[in-house]
């Protein structure tokens, strides 16, 4: 267990030669993206800050533009450097290094619920009930699948101590979940779920197509777009390469803690300890525990971009993307996170004049994972981003030079006028302005 100094930055080693822990693979020239050498430069550069902060020991950084990776590079160390300094045991991480997306692992989810949707098998307005009986308790019996996807089913958290036994125990949090009391009706409050809807939505899978989850995810996403991990856990043969999280940020025992407890249910080591687990890794946790590289959750977010298209394959309609990323309110307060938040049908959204991923964002759709983990696309700029880290930092010295290479991005990749952009939601829809 990772211990905390109170009284501390609570900052990771960083070396002075970035280059000595810097790696990147498969990048191409920035003129095939629409880009200058000098624009990438500035966004890089605005991740190399970010790094020098010391709340990351590691980050992998995976940039496209027009559908070509112009930056897949990583800075740091997959494990062995903490705020505790680096230890001889140390490995240098690379682009490939699996890093648990955390809650960003929900927009998958949503998208196999959505392709559900687009087959026939489910309907978005249905109650859970209608699938799931043990469910319908308590005033859930309404609940409906859109409800969930939208983080207004009136039950943001699990109920009682949340342990990282309970958490292995897919099994004990169903029966949590189906005997819970809802703290809202449901539809009424803008509260995010976070762990809590993707169990459900996890086990509606499992019901309707009789598959596991893991399989269903393999089979409709993993396999088709050729990413050898990208799924719940982490299979044994990858172990030895997976980035290890660490704790790091200011007086996480006061402030931090405090707020985790309102969100998750449990602090920051909680969130770190289960992670870094092989039980986690061997479990399914639909809301939380998708491992993979940075470039193959840009892929994912690259696909969405391209109307569901990957490679020439199919991978789900341009309708099923564009019904997911509709607008279900406007800006609100969300009660758990207690911030402002615009919601689509699982993926979270960008704002003008600024918002989750950067100023100027109104149509980018994506989703945040703990902590400063963000994967997004954004059709008016044509780029898809993917910026995974492992240090848990939630307040800390990193936030300006987080906000300023949100900026970067934004400033740096400019938008596509409107009648050169390529169409996102094919021929049979019109584009959605979803500002």
């Amino acid at each position: 267990m990772e211990t905390v100094k109170l009284l501390s930055t609570n900052t990771c080693f960083v070396p002075k030669d970035l280059n000595s822990v810097m790696r990147r693979q498969d990048e191409v020239e920035a003129e095939q993206g629409g880009m200058t050498q000098q624009q990438l430069q500035k966004i890089w550069h605005s991740v190399e800050t970010t790094y020098k902060t010391g709340n990351y020991p590691l980050i992998t950084f995976c940039l496209r533009r027009k559908g070509k990776i112009l930056l897949n590079r990583s800075l740091g160390y997959r494990c062995g450097n903490s705020t505790q300094g680096l230890q001889p045991n140390a490995q240098v991480g690379t682009p490939d290094t699996p890093i648990c997306l955390f809650s960003a692992s929900k927009m998958v989810t949503a998208m196999l619920i959505h392709m559900l949707d687009e087959q026939g098998v489910i309907n978005l307005l249905d109650p859970i009930s209608y699938y799931i009986p043990e469910y319908a308790t308590h005033g859930k019996r309404r609940t409906t699948i859109f409800h969930l996807l939208s983080h207004r089913g009136g039950i943001p958290k699990i109920e009682g101590e949340v342990t990282p036994e309970l958490l292995f125990d897919k099994d004990e949090i169903l029966k949590r979940l189906y005997t819970s009391k809802p703290v809202s009706a449901s539809g009424s409050r803008l509260a995010y779920h976070a762990v809590t809807a993707g169990y459900i939505l996890g086990e509606l899978i499992e019901r309707v197509t009789g598959q596991d989850l893991r399989q269903f995810l393999h089979q409709t996403i993993e396999k088709p777009m050729d990413m050898p991990y990208f799924n719940y856990g982490l299979a044994p043969n990858y172990r030895d390469q997976v980035a290890m999280n660490y704790p790091t940020g200011l007086h996480p025992r006061l402030g931090t803690d405090h707020y985790l407890n309102h969100v998750l249910g449990g602090g920051l080591q909680l969130a770190v300890d289960v992670t870094n687990d092989n039980r986690f890794m061997d479990t399914i946790c639909p809301a939380g525990n998708i491992y993979t590289s940075a470039e193959q959750a840009g892929r994912f977010f690259e696909m969405l971009l391209s109307g569901g298209r990957y490679q020439g394959k199919q991978i789900m309609t341009s309708r099923t993307v564009f019904r997911s990323t509709l607008p279900t309110s406007a800006t609100t307060l969300d009660r758990t996170l207690l911030a402002p938040m615009r919601y689509a049908l699982g993926p979270m959204l960008g704002s003008n004049p600024v918002g989750l991923f950067g100023p100027n964002t109104g149509q980018a759709f994506g989703h945040i994972g703990f902590s400063n983990i963000l994967c997004w696309a954004d059709p008016e700029r044509d780029i898809s981003v993917s910026f995974l880290t492992t240090g848990k930092s939630v307040i800390g010295t990193h936030l300006p030079a987080l906000a300023n290479m949100l900026y970067q991005i934004s400033s740096q990749c400019p938008r596509i006028p409107k009648e050169a952009r390529r169409s996102l939601f094919g021929s049979d829809q019109t584009e959605n302005e979803m500002v």
